[in-house]
């Protein structure tokens, strides 16, 4: 999945650095002849950064639904391994009879979720600079 994912990321975190390069204080702090780590590691970094995080626990989400999707359908881990994706294959020979077999584990799923795109959400808010300079 990992192998999937990266290309976004990369995108994502040199475009960000590429639009926090031409910002003003970036441009000042050239003209005060700070060096280059010193403007990555205290200008760029700390704006670029965040971002990625964000995507990271929006793609965590997405990531427990590619793997559930797997072992629905038998590609992920093989029994006697617990997982979701294959409790909710497993339950739906049974759904008419048992058909908590299928919901709770696909419930299960639906809130872990759910969970981590909340969580992107707040860490967006915590850490978007637009945000904050509207709460002061």
């Amino acid at each position: 999945m990992s192998l999937v994912y990266w290309p976004s990321y990369a995108r994502l975190t040199y475009g960000e650095t590429l639009a926090i390069t031409q910002l003003d204080y970036v441009r000042f702090a050239r003209t005060l002849n700070q060096g280059d780590l010193s403007i990555m590691r205290t200008h760029v970094l700390p704006n670029a950064l965040p971002p990625s995080i964000i995507q990271g626990s929006l793609d965590f989400g997405d990531a427990i639904l590619l793997a559930a999707a797997l072992g629905f359908l038998g590609l992920g881990a093989q029994p006697p391994s617990p997982e979701w994706g294959a409790m909710v294959a497993q339950g739906r020979n049974y759904l008419f009879n048992y058909w908590w077999m299928s919901i709770i584990p696909g419930l299960a799923i639906f809130i872990v979720t759910l969970g981590f795109n909340f969580l992107g959400d707040a860490i967006r808010d915590a850490l978007d600079p637009a945000l904050r300079r509207e709460r002061t």
